[in-house]
């Protein structure tokens, strides 16, 4: 499975790690020389989380870390976009919790 997120869509970036030698001018010294560049990527960070609906309904969904902390999911239903907030859903056998999340 690949890491994307599907709210809003963060993927793996690439970009470059850059060594660099010397001392920097503030501290006294003629200045940081770039010496070399490496490809790296960027990874986001992506969780599997168990979501309850508006419509009650349980979907699970891959999302990074910064919605989670948002707390406000938005997906496209259709051709029309809905937001709710985010409510984790119960596992197991606390299923009057559940039925409490829904009303």
């Amino acid at each position: 499975m690949s890491r994307v997120c599907a709210v809003t869509g963060r993927r793996t970036r690439i970009g470059n790690q850059v060594k660099r030698r010397g001392l920097a001018k503030k501290e006294g010294g003629v200045g940081r020389r770039v010496t070399g560049r490496s490809k790296r990527t960027f990874k986001p960070n992506i969780q599997p989380v168990r979501i309850l609906t508006p419509e009650g309904q349980v979907i699970t969904l891959r999302i990074s870390t910064q919605v989670i902390k948002r707390g406000i999911i938005t997906l496209k239903k259709g051709d029309r976009t809905v937001s709710f907030p985010l409510v984790k859903a119960v596992r197991g056998r606390n299923r009057a919790f559940t039925k409490a999340q829904k009303q």
